[in-house]
């Protein structure tokens, strides 16, 4: 009787370990994006976001980080993917699928951005408030922008706007691709992992990225000269989002639910933007150690420039009229957001 006992007791209690192993991982999703694992976002914003993920959790969600579009496809299909149940969460360019998001577009106008982490809590703000229809079609997790983007050109590079004539630059979106065309480039839409062989074949003379980027794609080794701008706010900014299929986060228990809700909204976005800015440091700290030039432009070049840029302001304005938003008041609202979270 108690080997009976026993054997019955050994098998409860095996019962209840497999049980709790079981229960311990209950989900595992995929996260799928575009650049290499020890990118500044990859290493420095979505591995420490999966960390808290997984740990408040209490081991119950997994996340398998697939970098450097692992999974397959192109960049511009990142947001399908999560779409259509390819892979769970995405990280992703919001301007790599032009027109698609044309609310969010606000924030990739001339002159616009100050640092990452405060552009980034502005800019989750601003789509919560005025583009959530945008993306009815996903579960939002993170929307961010980075810090001051800037220009890296080959040779003496530019110092003047009259230095923009004749360049081949790349441009990340349709609307800096054509603030490039309007201030005098030839402007060349690329997703950023095609830099680094574009800028050795010669495709390119140079690209507008933030000096996070120059890092994992040794920017700094390719171009001798590096040109920024006076004043708060950079030339311009490009727009993410990670957002997750509809279903996959539907189908999670409601505790669970509420980790990834925990770790959504703004202070997610300034977690991203912070890493960023961080990873700006490093970018120019590298160009400066490379020897290569950094150009910051006066004041009265600057505004140059902005004046220059001014008309594609002006004509994003009416796309939106015609599209039959207030484009003036999503303007208004971008640049009143990022002035709140900037201490302007």
């Amino acid at each position: 009787m108690y080997a009976k006992l026993l054997s019955g007791g050994l098998l409860a209690a095996a019962l209840i370990l497999t049980t709790g192993t079981a229960q311990a991982q209950e989900v595992t999703l995929r996260l799928h994006q575009f650049l290499p694992p020890q990118a500044t976002i990859p290493s420095q914003a979505i591995d420490p976001w999966i960390e808290r993920v997984e740990t408040e959790s209490g081991g119950r969600i997994e996340i398998q980080h697939f970098p450097a579009m692992q999974l397959g496809g192109a960049p511009p299909s990142l947001f399908d993917q999560a779409r259509d149940g390819v892979v769970d969460i995405v990280w992703t360019v919001l301007g790599y699928t032009p027109g698609r998001f044309s609310k969010t577009e606000a924030f990739e106008l001339p002159f616009m951005v100050t640092t990452g982490e405060a552009t980034s809590r502005a800019f989750h703000e601003y789509v919560t408030e005025t583009a959530l229809d945008e993306f009815a079609d996903v579960q939002p997790l993170v929307f961010h922008t980075h810090g001051p983007g800037l220009l890296h050109v080959k040779g003496e590079g530019v110092r003047s706007m009259e230095d923009m004539d004749g360049l081949k630059l790349r441009g990340p979106t349709r609307v800096i691709t054509g603030m490039l065309d309007r201030l005098g480039a030839t402007a060349i839409g690329m997703p950023v992992p095609a830099v680094p062989e574009s800028l050795s074949k010669g495709v390119i003379d140079g690209a507008v990225i933030p000096w996070e980027v120059t890092v994992p794609l040794r920017v700094s080794e390719l171009v001798e000269t590096h040109t920024g701008f006076d004043g708060d706010h950079g030339l311009y900014t490009a727009t993410f989002a990670m957002v997750m299929n509809r279903d996959s986060y539907k189908n999670l228990p409601d505790d669970l639910k509420a980790v990834i809700d925990a770790n959504s909204g703004v202070e997610a976005a300034a977690l991203f933007g912070g890493a960023m800015d961080a990873g700006d440091v490093v970018g120019r700290q590298r160009a400066e150690e490379a020897g290569n030039s950094i150009v910051i432009l006066d004041a009265t070049e600057t505004e140059r420039w902005r004046t220059a840029a001014q008309p594609v302001i002006d004509a994003w304005i009416a796309d939106m009229d015609d599209d039959g938003a207030d484009g003036a008041a999503l303007v208004e609202r971008a640049r009143a957001l990022i002035s709140e979270h900037s201490g302007q």
